[in-house]
């Protein structure tokens, strides 16, 4: 299957699969990273159906998006300050630069991750931030799913991973060698969400008063938690 087939095809679970709870996280993961922020000119790669472009559109005069499913682009409304391009990351080729750059939940889609960082440090304006975000193979879940037998190794490939079209999980280990290898300067490395359950047994069963809860303690348990978070400059 080509990358640009694959792309397509794992399109399907953002607009057939998603959990209400997905977007949840979402909503979590922006609020982690929007202190981090730097305008004017932002660009997001994979903003899938925008469920965080519906947020970092307000904290940027020009906000472009980059994604290889064009069902997905547009699912996302037509805000006056986006800009919206069909394209394989790999790719993309932006005439100008950009003051923050947010790739979640992107690292672990592509072929190659390394590369990939390699190439997109060089549109970075200067003092410029690239925020980036994966699951994290070491998550309280897939450890507990590890002991139940669910899985063979935390960082297994399950049947929702594979459905999304990831190609790998990452631990914090994982997630910090390829940023380096990068040569990307690490400046904060965190946890957002303490999910000791699936999304959809927390959606289903989960007070809000839960959900915000464990949203707090994932702070104090980064190693654990659902997501890692990094913020980077060149």
């Amino acid at each position: 299957m080509s990358e640009k087939s694959r792309v397509e095809d794992a399109s399907n679970w953002y607009l057939q699969e998603q959990l209400d709870f997905d977007k949840r996280l979402i909503g979590f993961r922006y609020k982690t990273l929007r202190p981090h922020l730097r305008g004017p000119i932002g660009l997001e790669l994979g903003p899938a159906e925008g469920q965080m472009t519906q947020f970092l559109k307000d904290d940027f005069e020009s906000l472009t998006v980059v994604d290889g499913a064009p069902a997905l682009l547009e699912r996302i409304p037509n805000y006056p300050n986006l800009i919206k391009v069909h394209s394989l990351f790999e790719d993309f080729n932006p005439q100008s630069k950009f003051d923050t750059i947010v790739m979640e939940h992107i690292l672990e889609h592509v072929d190659q991750p390394v590369e990939l960082l390699q190439r997109i440090k060089k549109w970075l304006a200067p003092e410029g931030r690239i925020l980036l975000g994966v699951p994290n193979g070491n998550s309280i879940h897939r450890l507990a799913a590890t002991k139940m037998g669910l899985l063979k190794e935390p960082c297994e490939l399950n049947p929702r991973d594979l459905a999304q079209g990831h190609r790998r999980v990452y631990t914090r280990e994982t997630f910090k060698n390829d940023i380096e290898a990068a040569g990307l300067e690490l400046l904060e490395l965190g946890g957002v969400f303490f999910k000791p359950l699936s999304n959809k047994q927390i959606q289903d069963n989960w007070t809000e008063e839960m959900i915000q809860g464990f949203f707090e303690l994932g702070k104090d348990f980064p190693e654990y938690a659902a997501d890692i978070y990094a913020v980077c400059r060149a």
